[in-house]
């Protein structure tokens, strides 16, 4: 099975990056070893198929920063609620995996919304199916339908977010589209 040829314009973040990392490792950024970290880069490429992520090409900074702080004060609330979950309640704690489809089917993004959940404490992606864009998460103190629904209200609000701030002009539309409705 042959392989679709990247474009040196789709791999130079990845190999920029994987340069970056080699500095850093060995603590020593001079341009041998650089170079050296290239050549390294380009073979781990070259052998080891990623497939390219693609960006829409947007960001928006008008949305980034109010969503900055709503992850920030979720990051608080939620760690106030595990921290009286784990003093008071203990072993009593119902907790559930909550299968949550998403809008998105690009991986950045499934990627994205991802990491934003598992860094809110209580709930952790445990598994992502690529074919359907679905995220299964581990979330504590769920104990109803009712908290399932807001479960996932939460993490398509997470998703619709990240949209907004660099989802493709596409995905922006359905999500303009569906809070009109």
């Amino acid at each position: 099975m042959s392989r679709r040829r990247i474009s040196l314009r789709q791999e130079l973040p990845l190999l920029v990056w994987l340069v970056i990392v080699w500095g850093a490792l060995w603590q020593d950024f001079s341009p041998g070893n650089l170079l050296f970290g290239a050549l390294l880069a380009v073979l781990v490429a070259r052998m080891f198929y990623l497939p390219p992520v693609e960006v829409s090409g947007r960001f928006n900074i008008l949305h980034a920063a109010p969503f900055a702080l709503r992850f920030l004060g979720r990051v608080a609330a939620a760690s106030i609620e595990v921290m009286y979950l784990a003093a008071v309640r203990g072993p009593k704690v119902i907790s559930a995996v909550v299968a949550v489809p998403l809008r998105s089917h690009q991986d950045l993004m499934v990627t994205a919304v991802g990491h934003v959940i598992s860094l809110i404490p209580g709930s952790l992606v445990v598994e992502v199916d690529r074919s359907t864009s679905t995220l299964y998460l581990h979330a504590l103190n769920v104990s109803s339908s009712e908290e399932v629904e807001n479960l996932r209200k939460e993490v398509r609000s997470i998703e619709a977010g990240l949209i907004r701030i660099m989802g493709t002009r596409e995905e922006l539309e359905a999500i303009r589209q569906e809070a009109a409705a």
